[in-house]
């Protein structure tokens, strides 16, 4: 046989922005042969007739920092197309790291990321200590997808600084040389770049802020100019640019993330969401970017659809939670708290009772989330049930608040009842960030801007609230297909979850489909393409909870040649492998 996969008569949108067209791929040793009409015969065949074959999707912003090192998988962003990931995202991860500190950072990821502890304790191998080291442990394991990894800012602060990383304390000038060496290893033993988070709203289990949230601006452009020694790697970074202080420290922050990003020389990201509290100050992040990008290179991360939580009493938050009749119950097994919650005397209780904080020393509970349970009034006039199959741009009309007047009854009484069906099960949506409005205008011009990545999606975190690693399955579904009114081309799609974040990156060897490049593809029944409903799994380690999303239409992907789904099912195949960026390059 001449080739080991022959794709035939799909309609190919190449990952360039330009039109489709119809021609055969041919591949062998996981590189693409050769695109369009030849002779020779193949081990395997794909009639893509009907279909459309794509370049695999490379995801900018994940979490499975963890998860890598005990699950070969890398569901849910296997199944929607996704074919290379980046983790490390907003300064959170676990390595480097000493003996002492692992539980310091399985505190941190699991309130900042909502990663259950005990799935944590119970399984990363920790056969590392150094950020070589990780990745020389991840990549010893067999995986469906490629990753890459950032080295995240919190856990290099307290490698080096240890207990006064964790006090938020000021790093010194010996502080910060030892930390540019400890970046400056990893990134010469491949690792993609560098990233730091600087969120108010971002906790640890205990409910401290991130050792890195309050770095100065020594520290920031100490560790960013160790970029400019390598000609690879670039920066990432997540900032809420001080909103809970008020909307007069934003210039201030802008201006440290814009020496940050200038100090490396290096392409940098930020996260780019409409903030409800704030809805216009995304506006104020592109134009301070726009300014930017005449002297640095800078790109926004979007998401393609409202970022919001889903709320239930099976998840970490729901509208309840706060409650003192129901914090009376909440260490209960669901089947428990759902059978007490249908007592009519505690169901008037609860009702009656005004929600206590949460956000207090020593709880995971950001302030924000105590700010959205003590206005469940407000909240729920943006609080929808996601539907079957879910539907993520609905009308207010549609909200928990207008359903429970027209019923003739309170939001609460509406939203109690809610909570309790399917045994405890059901799910509420509450889109937190990019729904100010309730629809999606901002998020298209979000999308259409020219700085703007495909991101957010948080693969592998925030797993008992959140579920959005199917961004890349939903940003062709709704945007090219389903949506009524404004659309997307589909071929600029493409290219916006391929050959865009590949270039970012600077991994030439993927985004596109052409002879020579890897055989990273997609073949997809765009009709029949679409996101499942999220659900609850108890497959983590140790029992513990998380959400999935599966997608339908996905009729194979490829990852180095090599079919890791078909018809939107796991193979038992595993090609995926560690991306190893660049080399040191002194003279850059």
């Amino acid at each position: 046989m001449q080739y080991d996969i022959r794709i035939n008569g799909g309609l190919i949108f190449d990952g360039n922005g330009g039109e489709p067209y119809v021609a055969d791929i041919a591949i062998s040793d996981g590189v693409i042969q050769k695109i369009g009409s030849f002779e020779g015969d193949a081990r395997k065949t794909l009639d893509a007739q009907g279909m459309i074959v794509t370049p695999g999707f490379v995801d900018l912003h994940t979490h499975y920092d963890g998860q890598i090192s005990w699950d070969e998988m890398l569901e849910p962003s296997v199944y929607h197309g996704v074919t290379t990931v980046v983790m490390g995202n907003c300064g959170v991860g676990f390595a480097p790291v000493h003996e002492a500190d692992r539980g310091r950072l399985i505190s941190l990821m699991e309130g900042v990321e909502d990663i259950p502890g005990t799935a944590l304790h119970e399984g990363i191998n920790w056969d590392w200590e150094r950020f070589p080291e990780y990745m020389d442990a991840i990549e010893k394991r067999p995986h469906t997808l490629d990753f890459a990894v950032y080295v995240p800012h919190d856990p290099l602060r307290v490698y080096v600084m240890r207990d006064r990383g964790i006090a938020e304390e000021d790093s010194t000038v010996a502080d910060r040389i030892k930390m540019a060496e400890v970046l400056r290893e990893a990134l010469a033993a491949g690792a993609i770049g560098f990233s730091t988070g600087r969120s108010d709203v971002h906790r640890s289990a205990n409910g401290e802020n991130t050792p890195a949230s309050e770095a100065t601006k020594e520290e920031l452009v100490a560790l960013a100019s160790v970029l400019s020694e390598f000609d690879h790697g670039v920066l990432q970074a997540v900032s809420d640019f001080d909103l809970l202080k008020g909307p007069e420290h934003f210039d201030r922050e802008f201006a440290l993330l814009e020496a940050f990003a200038l100090a490396g020389k290096s392409p940098v990201s930020i996260s780019l969401t409409q903030r409800h509290f704030a809805p216009k100050q995304w506006e104020h992040i592109i134009e301070r970017c726009e300014q930017l990008q005449s002297q640095q290179p800078i790109r926004l991360q979007v998401a393609p659809r409202g970022i919001g939580v889903m709320l239930g009493l099976s998840g970490t938050f729901h509208p309840l939670m706060a409650f003192p009749s129901y914090l009376e119950i909440s260490h209960l097994p669901l089947a428990d708290r759902v059978s007490l919650l249908r007592d009519p005397e505690r169901k008037r209780r609860i009702l009656s009772e005004k929600p206590v904080l949460l956000a207090k020393e020593g709880s995971s509970v950001p302030p924000l989330a105590d700010m959205l349970l003590q206005r469940l009034d407000e909240v729920s006039r943006t609080l929808f049930l996601l539907g079957h199959p879910p539907q993520y741009e609905q009308s207010l009309s549609e909200s928990i608040f207008e359903k429970a007047k027209r019923k003739g009854v309170s939001h609460m009484e509406y939203l109690y009842d809610v909570l309790l069906e399917d045994d405890g099960k059901a799910m509420l949506y509450f889109p937190i960030y990019n729904y100010a409005e309730g629809d999606f205008s901002n998020v298209l011009s979000m999308l259409r801007h020219p700085l703007s990545l495909p991101g957010l999606s948080d693969g592998g975190a925030h797993v008992g609230m959140i579920c959005d690693a199917g961004f890349p399955t939903y940003l062709i579904q709704y945007w090219t297909r389903d949506r009524e009114g404004e659309k997307l081309p589909l071929p600029w799609v493409v290219s916006f979850l391929t050959k865009k974040p590949a270039d970012f990156l600077g991994l030439s060897d993927r985004g596109v489909l052409e002879v020579g490049k890897k055989a990273d593809i997609n073949v997809i029944d765009y009709h029949k393409l679409g996101v499942e409903e999220p659900y609850m799994v108890a497959d983590l380690p140790a029992g513990a909870q998380r959400l999935m999303q599966r997608s339908t239409g996905m009729v194979a992907t490829f990852v180095s040649g090599v079919p890791v789904v078909e018809n939107s099912q796991l193979t038992r195949y595993r090609p995926g492998r560690l991306v190893r960026a660049g080399k040191i390059n002194n003279g850059r």
